[in-house]
């Protein structure tokens, strides 16, 4: 293949959602870019969707996991039975648009040491059916070391072409983010420990700190569904959002602004949420709240803060391939 033609891999998780990962693989067949692996990893589901996706994808890499392994573990088992030069991280609710793939690799040939790039995404028209395309994601602001929040930029916006340059940002975003294997290599795979939510901002952290670049690509466009896995107000989301923002936290700031937070989170975030969910009745997101803080005062999160997993450079992949 020739060199602006390296091999990618098109790397997805499904859980529990068979007829969403198939719309996602029916975009991807429409796609024209010539060297494209396309890894399926099985988060555990209920029922098994390795024969099903087989008989209509035979070109898939699929993977079964015995266990369900969240957001990173699951797509630590696609990294290590990838063998593209650069990795492209889609969810499985989204569906991809034609040449989006050739320009995220064309801004790889063009900035120095980038890492990691993101293109613009949209919510899927079927969630928004208003005139426009309405845009979810085109970068972000950096995560603020007080309340440990961060902005998504376009969010909620009709794309007019405000973004329209290529440009660096702190975070790509999850739903859809290639990666150079020379990244993966270098810095580790995804942080397993955060299981769902604020991986991504996590991994980037450590990249930046690598001294690679982090991009969005707006030129490049997708499609994501979003929540269909876990649900918009699900008690699960909750419950990682709130354990996942201390740990991001705990592991990416100085002892200083580690102690600052803490107080934003006793005397504003804690008395702030609990109120809301009390009044709204949610007794269940409250409930999940409240566990999600004091989940740092066990033990389990000791185990919080290991290094990045490694790819070893003789692993052989575990899949179904047809």
């Amino acid at each position: 293949m020739p060199e602006d033609q390296p091999l990618v891999s098109l790397i997805t998780i499904n859980y529990n959602s068979l007829d969403v990962t198939r719309e996602m693989l029916n975009s991807v067949r429409g796609l024209t870019y010539p060297n494209l692996e396309v890894i399926v990893v099985d988060n555990a589901s209920a029922e098994n969707p390795e024969s099903a996706l087989l008989a209509e994808y035979p070109e898939i890499i699929f993977i079964r996991s015995k266990e369900n392994l969240g957001f990173s573990g699951g797509n630590n088992l696609g990294i290590r039975a990838s063998s593209g030069r650069f990795l492209y991280f889609v969810n499985n609710d989204t569906e991809l648009v034609e040449g989006s793939i050739e320009l995220l690799l064309a801004l790889f040939r063009k900035v120095e040491k980038l890492g990691a790039v993101s293109p613009l995404i949209y919510h899927h028209p079927e969630m928004h059916p208003q005139k426009g395309a309405l845009i979810q994601y085109a970068g972000t602001t950096e995560v603020n070391p007080l309340t440990a929040r961060n902005r998504t930029l376009g969010a909620g916006e009709i794309d007019r072409e405000q973004f329209s340059e290529a440009v660096p940002t702190p975070y790509v975003h999850g739903a859809a983010m290639m990666v150079s294997r020379e990244v993966v290599e270098e810095v580790g795979m995804m942080p397993e420990e955060f299981f769902l939510y604020y991986e991504e901002l996590d991994w980037c952290e450590q990249i930046r700190n690598a001294g690679y670049q982090i991009y969005l690509e707006p030129s490049a466009k997708i499609y994501h569904k979003e929540s269909v896995t876990v649900g918009k107000m699900s008690v699960l989301k909750t419950f990682y959002l709130t354990r996942n923002r201390i740990l991001f936290t705990r592991r990416n700031r100085s002892s200083g602004q580690i102690f600052l937070f803490s107080l934003f989170l006793i005397f504003v975030t804690l008395p702030k949420n609990l109120i809301l969910y009390l009044i709204k009745g949610e007794w269940a997101h409250a409930k999940a709240f409240l566990k999600a803080i004091f989940w740092h005062l066990s033990s389990e999160s000791k185990n919080a803060f290991r290094p990045l997993p490694r790819l070893a450079s003789d692993a052989v992949p575990t899949n179904s391939k047809a």
